[in-house]
């Protein structure tokens, strides 16, 4: 029905219809953010991680947070899991959200913001006094017409509505402050938005914030920063990137370096992302979101490393249908080719997309890469089915990463929602493996 309205209602009312929604939200639920201070983090990765390790050092220093992700909600210490199937959740949902985390007494809000966010006027009613910038390359670009540059220019809402007005909180001017990861080669556009302040970060690049001397491991990541070392709990080098902003932030909030690192060292899980299952298998079972290139090549790229000598990296992937990038496809299919040893392909959420034609634009290039089907690559569109496989070929030493939907509560197929965690399947069958 939705389809069809939007074929013949114009545009512009669709539009008026979304911000009318966001506005009376807000109204509603006596505009909440303009009583806390509010982070917006937007970015093609790693948005869900910065937020709950900003939650973790703002946490650590004794600020009450509230967050809003991919993956989960908190209210200060309370936790669920994001059950909207969407990051940010409508309009009411949100404000309501906020509305409880002012009653709980939180201090600061952080909320994920997402370009189909913001072109659906989900942002509108929220009043962020900062904007953090993680990176950047092509996703969702049908729904931008094709273009990465309206992509990057409706994500740089985030950044243009903080030159507005600074809040006040308490007789305390918030300032308006832009937080940039100066190793993406489009910081300079995010950049020249108007704030009180500019902070950078980076590990590449000179920034304000850099980090050195990065070493990976099974037990997580060390590194320096400005003669401090830190520690994080969670697997991937390339979550430096996203425990730097977290880090100006709590910086910026009065919080001392013994709490920040206290606050990066506890935070041992974030739901979906390089969570290790373990249910006593002799290898290891990690559920991720990666959904895309840049994050696929990252968590392959950490497999090598964290395995045992001899050990082989199993991945099992898809892609989304419904109107998603499908040039995707084939790029995530070149890099498991080219990284893994044993590829899965299935389902992720097809929508009404064919999953066979989704599978197969992955396959294809996966075996132009030197996979073999039958010998090292495998094509299933039950997606239990396809994890059971996957665990059922590990040996001792190895490592098996179960991609693309982290820890969504849901698959969509056609019409169709199916209650759905890959974590809770992953454990489900290993079980039975171990039995």
């Amino acid at each position: 029905m939705k389809k069809f309205l939007k074929k013949l209602v114009p545009t512009f009312i669709f539009k008026f219809y979304y911000y009318l929604l966001a506005l009376v939200g807000a109204i509603i639920y006596g505009f909440p953010s303009r009583k806390m201070i509010v982070i917006g983090v937007t970015g093609t990765k790693g948005k869900t991680s910065v937020i709950n390790f900003v939650w973790a050092c703002l946490s650590a220093g004794g600020f009450k947070t509230g967050i809003i992700s991919t993956a989960n909600i908190k209210i200060g210490n309370e936790e669920s899991l994001n059950k909207y199937h969407m990051t940010m959740p409508g309009r009411f949902v949100i404000q309501k959200l906020m509305a409880d985390m002012v009653k709980a007494g939180c201090q600061y809000c952080v909320v994920e913001v997402t370009s189909e966010g913001i072109k659906q006027y989900r942002n509108v009613g929220i009043n962020f006094d900062t904007a953090v910038f993680t990176n950047l390359t092509p996703e969702h670009l049908p729904s931008h017409g094709g273009s990465f540059e309206k992509y990057k220019e409706t994500k740089g809402q985030l950044f243009k509505n903080l030159s507005k007005k600074s809040k006040t909180i308490n007789g305390n001017k918030i300032p308006r402050t832009i937080i940039v990861n100066n190793d993406s080669d489009h910081v300079d556009y995010f950049r020249q938005f108007t704030a009180d302040k500019h902070i950078s970060f980076g590990i590449k690049q000179a920034a304000d914030f850099q980090a050195t001397g990065v070493v990976e491991s099974l037990s997580g990541v060390e590194f320096s920063m400005s003669g401090q070392k830190y520690k994080l709990a969670t697997l991937g080098s390339f979550n430096v990137y996203n425990a730097l902003p977290a880090m100006i932030i709590a910086k910026s909030a009065g919080i001392s370096d013994e709490a920040i690192r206290n606050g990066l060292a506890g935070l041992s899980i974030i739901p979906g992302r390089m969570e290790q299952i373990n249910e006593g298998q002799d290898f290891l079972a990690i559920v991720d979101y990666a959904h895309e290139k840049q994050s696929m090549t990252n968590v392959l790229n950490t497999a090598e490393i964290i395995r045992k000598p001899g050990g082989k990296t199993i991945v099992l992937l898809g892609a989304e249908g419904g109107g998603r990038d499908k040039s995707k496809r084939a790029l995530m299919g070149e890099i498991a080719g080219k990284l893994a040893d044993y590829v899965f392909v299935t389902n992720v959420d097809p929508y009404d997309d064919d999953p066979k034609q989704i599978i197969e634009d992955i396959a294809v290039v996966a075996e132009q890469n030197g996979k073999v089907r039958g010998k090292n690559l495998f094509t299933e569109q039950d997606r239990r089915e396809s994890i059971k496989q996957a665990l059922a070929l590990a040996q001792v030493g190895d490592v098996v990463l179960i991609t693309g939907k982290g820890a969504e509560q849901s698959m969509i197929i056609g019409s169709k929602t199916i209650a759905w965690d890959d974590r809770t399947v992953v454990r489900e069958e290993l079980k039975k493996l171990l039995a």
